[in-house]
């Protein structure tokens, strides 16, 4: 290809620079012929196909493309897929008169020994058709090879990442992938694919593929639509960084197999939008919407809105989504979040951060209890597991805090707060105003706890009586702290306030009852961990001692 003009839409790689061809031809006010290249980078590129004035070519991203001669240095239009795979995974033997010798990695090249037999480790490795995993990432990959050679060489392959090659059509895909036929896993991202055309996907080609990943190919929806119907086992689809700003009303086709779809850090505005796009998938558990530009999440459509199939309306497929991850959007209100229990009755997970309603500093306090309280199936928030006691915590404060407002009426009550009535019914809270909260001041803070200044190591454990005789022969004094207090610093306040003299405060040791008598020592290891997580409440014992 290199000794002809490529054609529009023939993938290059130039310096270490991967681009598409969009423009072969001269350029006004030059000699001879030019190709003019979008680049994958975009800071690679010069313009967007406009020089002096007139367009010679579009870019799919705006300022990527800039103008080369056919002849440069440097310009390579792939390899073959085989040509790849071999090169990467095939070393050539040295033979059996030659002597090789390695240096043992631990000895930081200082130790250097003869190798033996490291020919035979080769010709294993060469053995192409027992390769299960293949990964070709940046290796120039721009066509198959003859049909029957991939199927010959490596029919075992069961997942391929052909992630940042030179692939120009889905047609070059289909070639390579219809003679692996154990294909269950396809990577390609960062490829720059020309829109799918049905004519070119042979129709096993992608029978018994399993996994897709095309993330940064600016592959539209409309075009993955296409492909939908020759992947009929397809469970898990990623296309993040597609720069997709909107799904469009073309609806994904029925589909029972597909679990997973990643839509990460695009560009999508509209919740109800995408869950509309979703409506057949009737099997979808996980829907990850990270990092794009939802601002809110509007009501699901009432039954008369509703898609229908044979009349009948169909129950939305979000419904049986279980892990939903929408962190690093635009949701600024707690209005969105009770949306979302409309939505997926039988969310588990979830991720918000990122969002302002969480960064927001006025919320920071209560934004984790109160979405708790709101989702009732949630069993993980921002990667961290809702205990039992959480959910009930969490719960009790979102009631107290419905207690201290004013409503007009019932109704206004329950559309400010949808699970107001469920959470009171479950914890037996009554509509009497709630009691005034104690003001937040520091003395409302503090914990007093109770220090014995013992003479000798207690003994591990404190059995009642035990406890009694030893605790009644140390000196005893309460202390008032603050549970944020660590380790540490309870130790210099004790030291101080029990004036232990310098020379013996190095030896000072700190333990702390447990409720069952048993004690723990709070050596150096815990000295920076505060007080609530020991779980220090009010009469807590310390026992102290400086021998």
């Amino acid at each position: 290809m290199a000794s002809s003009l490529p054609t529009v839409g023939t993938r290059i790689t130039h310096s270490g620079s991967l681009g598409t061809v969009r423009y072969v031809g001269p350029v006004d006010g030059t000699q001879g012929v030019w190709l003019g290249i979008e680049w994958d980078d975009p800071k690679r590129g010069k313009h967007d196909g406009v020089k002096d004035g007139k367009r010679y070519f579009t870019c799919l991203v705006p300022n990527s493309g800039s103008f080369v001669r056919p002849t440069a240095a440097g310009i390579s239009y792939g390899v073959t897929f085989l040509h790849a795979l071999t090169s990467k995974y095939i070393e050539i033997p040295h033979g059996s008169a030659s002597l090789e010798k390695v240096i043992l990695g631990s000895s930081g090249g200082a130790i250097e020994v003869e190798a033996v037999g490291l020919d035979k480790i080769r010709n294993n490795l060469a053995r192409l058709e027992r390769l299960r995993e293949v990964s070709l990432d940046n290796e120039c990959v721009s066509r198959a090879d003859s049909p029957g050679e991939i199927g010959r060489t490596c029919p075992g392959i069961r997942g391929l990442d052909l992630t940042k090659n030179l692939i120009a059509t889905w047609g070059t895909v289909a070639a390579i992938t219809v003679e692996l036929q154990n294909l269950r896993s396809l990577s390609l991202n960062q490829n720059r694919l020309m829109p799918p055309d049905s004519s070119q996907l042979n129709a096993v080609a992608f029978q018994c593929l399993e996994e897709l990943q095309i993330s940064a190919t600016l592959i539209t929806w409309d075009e993955f639509q296409t492909l939908l119907p020759h992947m009929p086992a397809l469970k898990a689809v990623e296309f993040g960084y597609n720069r997709m700003k909107a799904v469009s009303s073309n609806t994904w086709p029925a589909n029972g197999t597909v679990q997973v779809v990643n839509l990460d850090s695009n560009e999508l505005d509209s919740f109800q939008d995408v869950c509309s796009a979703l409506h057949n998938l009737s099997k979808i558990q996980r829907l990850i919407l990270t990092s794009n530009a939802i601002p809110k999440i509007d009501p699901p459509p009432s039954d008369e809105e509703s898609p229908k199939v044979d009349g009948t309306v169909s129950r939305s497929p979000l419904h049986g989504i279980k892990h939903l991850a929408l962190a690093f959007n635009r949701i600024a209100t707690w209005h969105d979040i009770d949306m979302l229990q409309h939505w997926c009755l039988e969310l588990e997970s979830l991720t918000l951060a990122g969002n302002p309603l969480i960064d927001d500093r006025s919320h920071a306090s209560y934004a984790r209890p109160f979405t708790i309280a709101k989702i009732p199936s949630l069993k993980s928030l921002d990667g961290a597991a809702i205990s039992m006691r959480e959910r009930r915590d969490s719960e009790l404060l979102y009631l107290s805090h419905i207690a201290k407002q004013t409503f007009a009426s019932v109704d206004e009550k329950r559309a400010a707060h949808p699970q107001w009535e469920a959470l009171s019914t479950k914890h037996g809270v009554t509509d009497a105003p709630a009691a005034p909260e104690p003001q937040d001041t520091l003395s409302n803070r503090l914990t007093t706890i109770r220090i014995y200044h013992g003479a000798s190591a207690p003994p591990t454990s404190l059995p009642a009586d035990e406890r009694a005789r030893y605790l009644g022969q140390c000196k005893t004094e309460s202390l008032r702290v603050l549970s944020t207090m660590s380790v540490r610093t309870l130790r210099m306040k004790l030291i101080k306030s029990l004036k232990i003299p310098k020379a013996r405060q190095g030896s000072v040791r700190l333990w702390m009852v447990l409720p069952d008598g048993h004690l723990v020592e709070l050596d150096e290891e815990f000295a920076g961990r505060d007080l609530a997580y020991w779980g220090v409440d009010e009469d807590t014992q310390f026992i102290l001692v400086d021998e």
